[in-house]
């Protein structure tokens, strides 16, 4: 999709690289990628570059990292570019003397059906709340977060097996193709942007903090399962264990549920056949893969065979 137009893209992690990455080899004319500028990190404090900056840098692209997007500099640099149109892909909230240089103007990928699930971390709470859809967003950015006018959306299914991990490559991918789409609807004016509907039924995606990664065992055995799901691989549901006395974190990565009676004591924790489960009111949780405080992540059975797991074994909540 060879273009003349000037396109701006400011973004930092992973998933905007993806996106990035779909536009060059879409033969765009990126003339500028802006990022978070590099900065000290880790214990021995060393330089680290967003992957949107190692990429641009890699494939030698205009890299703009500037301190303060209101800079009168980076300003009259964006002006000189003359962009036609900017892209925004999990970057930071945008003052309006930016967002409205380009002439077509600035609009961003949201991994979401908006206006459900407007936040940072709307692939998260998706699975958390189990739901069984989710999809893409490209719309116009405004003066609020995630409220702009929309442009094009596409969905995509949850399946039960999916977790956060499955679902953000998944969006990725789709995010990509419309972020190509959007440039050419936006190119040749075919697109119309459209007002987000207000309900009082929106469903929010607010930034994760560690206690909401907290298993509350006493939720039904479907929201335990979707938390874990919801927060896995990053940054991943955890629980206290206590056996003999001593109580740790535990880090659950992946796990299955089994909706059976039994007679074991709610919560407790036990091994049966090579398999490591947590007793609840509904059934079976099945832990399949785990991380201890100060351990590697590892398969259940490996924790099993250096955890010493006896009648005393059980979750502590709060």
């Amino acid at each position: 999709m060879k273009s003349n137009l000037r396109i701006l893209f400011m973004g930092t992690p992973d998933f905007a690289v993806h996106i990035l990455d779909t536009i060059v080899k879409n033969d765009l004319n990126v003339v500028g990628v802006v990022t978070v500028p590099d900065k000290p990190a880790g214990r021995g404090q060393r330089i680290h570059e967003s992957a949107v900056a190692k990429y641009a840098k890699k494939h030698d692209l205009n890299l703009l990292q500037p301190p303060k997007l209101k800079a009168k500099s980076f300003l009259q640099t964006i002006e000189d570019l003359k962009v036609d149109i900017a892209v925004v892909v999990a970057f930071r909230m945008l003052p309006k003397e930016v967002w409205k240089l380009p002439r077509l103007g600035t609009f961003n990928l949201h991994a979401s059906l908006l206006p459900q699930y407007r936040g940072a971390a709307p692939i998260n709470w998706a699975i958390i709340n189990g739901e069984t859809e989710s999809g893409v967003t490209t719309f116009l950015i405004d003066e609020k977060i995630d409220t702009g006018n929309i442009l094009l959306q596409e969905k995509v299914e949850i399946l039960p097996t999916d977790n956060a991990g499955n679902l953000h490559d998944n969006l990725m991918h789709t995010g990509a193709n419309l972020v190509i789409k959007t440039i050419a609807g936006l190119g040749d004016e075919s697109l119309k942007a459209v007002p987000q509907e207000e309900s009082p039924s929106l469903k929010p995606a607010p930034k994760i903090f560690k206690e909401d990664c907290r298993i509350d065992w006493t939720k039904s055995i479907e929201d335990i399962q979707n938390l874990i799901r919801g927060m896995s691989p990053y940054p991943a549901s955890w629980t206290m264990i206590s056996s003999q006395g001593d109580e740790k974190m535990l880090k659950v990565y992946r796990s299955s549920i089994e909706k059976i009676e039994h007679n074991r004591e709610a919560k407790s924790v036990f091994k049966e056949q090579n398999k490591l489960g947590v007793a609840h009111k509904e059934g079976i949780i099945w832990l399949e893969e785990v991380q201890l405080e100060g351990k590697r992540r590892m398969k259940s059975l490996d924790f099993m065979n250096g955890y010493p797991l006896d009648e005393t074994s059980q979750v502590v909540d709060e």
